[in-house]
Order: structure tokens, then C-alpha cells, then sequence
């Protein structure tokens, strides 16, 4: 029911926009007009597909193991980075601020909500005793590791795919999310796979493993990036590209955003999904995995899970923890 209500809210809000005048005159057209459409910002046609780095093999989902119980909130263990972000006062987390049931504004209320919103609030309940102790940095998808090796933030929840490529550089929690990558199309289209789209553009937030996975398809779509995988929603509906391919649990929010538009295609990755940790921080990586283990093991992961995706993904357990 409140997914519905935000829905219909951010629909209003669109319909809104391309309406004419307030007093419903229809507003006058400059002489010198031009049909072309606006861009988002940032947006790269074609996008710049990053070189895939030398990694050693790795299981990406295996994390570092919990050890012994959980330090109790307020009383993090002297010395540990724990300690550090106590005495601070706060805990910065870096997420994605357009991302719909996963971390965005209500916009009855103009406060952050959503699935990885949640799950920020329970690392800092963990730490505080008091889920409010956490300040929120909207980041892009490729400001992820440069803020997390640049310790400007304490961790990121923003659906980031754990890789061997990445670990060399941050560290991640174990798996709090799956997902894999699909596609987003406007219905009736016709198109009902990625061997539909041979040089046709779509869309995905640069910086993403999703670029190099399109770039990788047989039948050679032209990769397009933006900021945000909302601006390529908007591309979608501009006709300026013709597919978005993200992680499907992304496209199930933008699919309820735009009811014309929809998710098809057979999966082509698997996408595990880690909270970032900066590299040097490994008490931190065994103190979140503690968290994690707990809202497995009491429930707290499948009330937030229920209370935000449920309804557009159906019913789902947590991840099973892998250590190495």
C-alpha cells in the first residue's frame, strides 16, 4: 500500500511536468524553438567501456567470518574502526538518492527511504543504539571506490556488485542482496532480448559492471552511460535509447515508475550485491557480517525486504553468508 501511494505520487509529479499552463491555456512557442530533446547531464553516446583489469580468480562472495558476538551498541571495542565512527557521531554511508524501493525521497515526506536506506539504519542502530545516527551521501555509481579509498564515507550501500576486480580494492560484506543483469523496454517495441538489439543504444550508469556486459553481447548493442539508471529512464522515454540493462531489481523500480514500459530478457550476469568497505577496514568488514548475520537470523532482513520489495519481486530468503 505505501509503495502504491509513493507510485502514484511520482507519477503526478511527471504527468505534472509536461502539462501545459497552471490555468490550463496552452503556453506559446518561441520563434526560434528547436525540436531537440534535452539530455540529462553526463550522458556518454557512446559510453567509454572500461578495460577489464588484471584480477586474481576469487570467489566474489566470499567475505571475512564474524568474530565472536556482536560488541554491544555504544560499547564498540577500543581502537577498532568501530570506535573511530562512534566517537565521530555519525555514520556515513554513500547511496544512491534516485534509485525507486531502494534508496530515494518520499515524496509525501522528503525524507530518504527505501531497501538500502533501512539497511544503513541498522549498521547504525548496531553502532548507537539509535538508527537515526546516520548521514546520508547521494553518490554516483562511479563515485562508489573513489569514496570509499578516500575514506570520505564509512561504507556504501548502493547495489554494488561484488567482483574479483573490485576486491583488489575495497573490501565487501557478505551478499545482502541477488540480482542479475536483464533489460527495461518500452512495450510493444517487440523486443524481448539483447540478440534484438544488434546496434541499437542502451543505457547504464557509468562507472557499472552493466557497461562492460553490454559491450560484451554477441549481437553488439552501442552502450550508452549516464549518472544514474533514473536518467536512463528518461532516455527510455525520450526514444534517445532504446533498452536500459541494469540489475533487475533496479528495473523492477523503474518498471513501476513507468507502467509503459517493462523487464524482459534472459538474465546475462550474476550480480551479487556487497556493502562497500574500505579496503584496510577488516574489523569493520566482521563487525557488518555480525549485523548481517543477526537481521538474517531474527528476521529483520526479511520485515525490510517484505516492507519494500515483496509486492515487485515476490518473496525471497536472505543471501547465505559465504567466509572465506
Amino acid at each position: 500500500m505505501r509503495t502504491a501511494k509513493v507510485v502514484a505520487s511520482l507519477l503526478l509529479i511527471t504527468l505534472a511536468a509536461g502539462c501545459g499552463g497552471a490555468d490550463g491555456t496552452v503556453r506559446p512557442v518561441a520563434a526560434d524553438a528547436t525540436a531537440a530533446v534535452p539530455r540529462p547531464v553526463n550522458v556518454q553516446d557512446p559510453a567509454e567501456v572500461p578495460p577489464a583489469a588484471a584480477a586474481p580468480d576469487c570467489d566474489p562472495r566470499a567475505s571475512l567470518r564474524p568474530q565472536g558476538t556482536l560488541p554491544k551498541a555504544g560499547a564498540m571495542p577500543a581502537g577498532s574502526t568501530m570506535a573511530t565512527i562512534a566517537a565521530k557521531g555519525r555514520l556515513v554511508v554513500g547511496i544512491d538518492q534516485n534509485a525507486y524501493l531502494f534508496g530515494f525521497r518520499d515524496p509525501e515526506t522528503g525524507e530518504l527511504v527505501g531497501f538500502e536506506i533501512d539497511m544503513a539504519r541498522e549498521m547504525a542502530r548496531a553502532i548507537f543504539g539509535d538508527p537515526n545516527r546516520v548521514q546520508f551521501r547521494a553518490i554516483t555509481t562511479a563515485d562508489r571506490i573513489p569514496m570509499l579509498e578516500d575514506h570520505k564515507v564509512d561504507m556504501v550501500i548502493r547495489t554494488m556488485t561484488m567482483t574479483c576486480e573490485r576486491w583488489q580494492k575495497v573490501s565487501f560484506s557478505t551478499e545482502y542482496i541477488a540480482s542479475r543483469q536483464r533489460l527495461l523496454v518500452r512495450k510493444g517495441d517487440g523486443i524481448k532480448e539483447f540478440a534484438d538489439l544488434a546496434k541499437k543504444k542502451v543505457c547504464a550508469t557509468r562507472g557499472s559492471t552493466s557497461i562492460r556486459t553490454i559491450a560484451e553481447q554477441p549481437s553488439q548493442p552501442v552502450p550508452v552511460s549516464t549518472d544514474s539508471t533514473l536518467d536512463c529512464l528518461v532516455l527510455l522515454q525520450q526514444h534517445q535509447v532504446d533498452a536500459v540493462s541494469t540489475i533487475d531489481i533496479l528495473l523492477a523500480g523503474l518498471a513501476a515508475q513507468d507502467p509503459t514500459t517493462e523487464v524482459i530478457g534472459t538474465p546475462v550476469s550474476d550480480e551479487p550485491a556487497g556493502i562497500g568497505i574500505p579496503k584496510e577496514n577488516e574489523d569493520m568488514v566482521r563487525f557488518v557480517n555480525g549485523v548481517l548475520e543477526k537481521m538474517r537470523a531474527d528476521g529483520t532482513w526479511t520485515r525490510i525486504y517484505d516492507g519494500w520489495l515483496r509486492e515487485r519481486l515476490g518473496a525471497a530468503d536472505p543471501p547465505v553468508a559465504v567466509y572465506r
